[in-house]
């Protein structure tokens, strides 16, 4: 087997998708596993020649938008289109629900997927932050990033994003906090207090289930987030939030007033 490309489809369906069935013993996987297992994905990574990709854009298919309903079917015809196999982790996330899975899913023990593993040292942007400064707080099967403030609170099978800040008697359940992308002073967060304001992160005495909160925003005290009535789909744009196939998510700079219930 050379791994070329011979045909390639798009999200079929039906009898198409059975006809891609293949028998993929020969990639190098046992008869139990090919048969859970009788299709090759695409993980949507491709590589290209410059010179071949610019022909295939100015030229061949000037007018496509997508390179797997277009460019990549065509070119496995005309081109030699190679494929490499990869038989690890990999996970989707073009949902919500998917997007929220796999980041809580780095929280196990062991995770499915490592950042630990020195052989394969995972790189990203430096942001020179401080350590998280951690007080009288109970951090449970979860993962908190530099430069946070967590106080007297209690974070349960989460991931807490770079400069967040958790106030007295919060209680963190099965959420993604994607943090902050700046710092407010404390005379800063005392001034917004007094005038009534909500400064960045979650105020004291707060309930957080099932959750994505965007980056900025600001969560009042005594508010409770947990669609308890198990709405799937709602749009409260205008008031901060919304919920997708059951997972409330606190917008990007948003504001969620004290007392407020999700």
């Amino acid at each position: 087997m050379t791994g070329r490309v011979m045909s390639f489809s798009e999200k079929p369906k039906g009898d198409d998708l059975k006809a891609m069935a293949v028998d993929t013993t020969v990639l190098g996987l046992s008869p139990e596993e090919a048969k859970e297992k009788p299709y090759i994905a695409s993980m949507g990574v491709y590589v290209f020649k410059k010179d071949i990709l610019l022909n295939l854009l100015r030229w061949r298919f000037p007018t496509a938008n997508d390179f797997g309903s277009e460019i990549i079917p065509a070119s496995a015809k005309e081109f030699c289109v190679k494929a490499y196999l990869f038989n690890d982790y990999w996970e989707d996330i073009g949902t919500i629900r998917s997007f929220f899975r796999a980041n809580l899913a780095l929280t196990e023990h062991p995770p499915r997927f490592s950042f630990y593993d020195a052989k394969k040292p995972i790189y990203t942007s430096r942001r020179n932050l401080p350590p998280s400064a951690i007080d009288n707080s109970k951090i449970v099967d979860s993962i908190v990033s530099h430069g946070s403030f967590l106080t007297n609170c209690f974070v349960e099978h989460s991931v807490v994003g770079i400069r967040s800040r958790i106030g007295t008697n919060v209680h963190l359940k099965d959420t993604v906090m994607l943090g902050a992308d700046y710092y407010e002073t404390d005379a800063e967060i005392a001034s917004q207090l007094a005038e009534g304001k909500v400064p960045l992160g979650i105020g004291e005495n707060t309930r957080i289930k099932d959750c994505i909160i965007d980056k900025n925003a600001r969560i009042g005290k005594n508010v409770v987030i947990a669609n308890s009535e198990g709405v799937q789909e709602a749009d409260r744009s205008s008031e901060g939030f919304y919920i997708r196939s059951g997972i409330t998510v606190i917008s990007k700079n948003s504001t969620i007033p004290d007392g407020t219930v999700i």
